[in-house]
C-alpha cells in the first residue's frame, strides 16, 4: 500500500509528458547539466593556486630613468 506499482508511475510519466513535452524536459535536462558542468569547474578554478606577479625593474631604475627623461627635455 506504500509503494506505487509500475502502472502508476507509468502513468505518471504519461502525464508529465502531455504537460511538458518531449523537447521541454530534455532541455530542462540539459540546461541542468550545463549547471552541474560550470560549477564543477568552478570549484576547480578555485583549487588552482594562484601566481603573484613578478616586477622586473627595481624602484631605483624607474625613478633614474625619470631623472634621465627629465635632463634630457631641458
Amino acid at each position: 500500500m506504500g509503494s506505487f506499482s509500475i502502472w502508476h508511475w507509468l502513468i505518471v510519466l504519461v502525464i508529465v509528458l502531455l504537460l511538458f513535452g518531449k523537447g521541454k524536459i530534455s532541455d530542462v535536462m540539459g540546461d541542468m547539466a550545463k549547471g552541474v558542468k560550470s560549477f564543477k569547474k568552478g570549484l576547480a578554478d578555485e583549487d588552482e593556486p594562484v601566481a603573484k606577479p613578478s616586477i622586473d625593474s627595481k624602484p631605483s631604475d624607474v625613478v633614474s630613468s625619470n631623472t634621465d627623461e627629465k635632463t634630457r627635455a631641458s
